[in-house]
């Protein structure tokens, strides 16, 4: 792999990590313990943990864009055709 396709890949990473952070909410409703430790152990505890995630929708609307007509003459005829939407959001923060 070439140094500007490392350079790339490496964007990429950051930003879908970035992106999974962006899209997670994690509520800790209690902290966790660690064990206590001498010669015998007793077990820790895991907090609990709620994670509420956002949400993506897809969709598609209509638009009004110039395309050729198929004539033999090169005109321009106004379509309408329908192109896809994308609404992102993230999770409410309860904060």
């Amino acid at each position: 792999m070439n140094r500007t396709g490392a350079i790339i890949l490496g964007i990429v990473a950051i930003v879908a990590i970035a992106f999974g952070a962006y899209m997670i909410d994690f509520d800790v409703a209690d902290e966790g313990a660690l064990p206590d430790v001498s010669v015998t152990v007793e077990e820790g505890e895991m907090p609990e943990v709620e994670a509420e995630t956002g949400t993506i929708t897809t969709d598609t609307t209509t638009e009004e864009i110039e395309v050729p007509d198929v004539d033999v003459d090169v005109d321009t005829q106004e379509k309408d055709v329908e192109v896809p939407t994308l609404d992102v959001n993230p999770p409410e923060d309860d904060s």
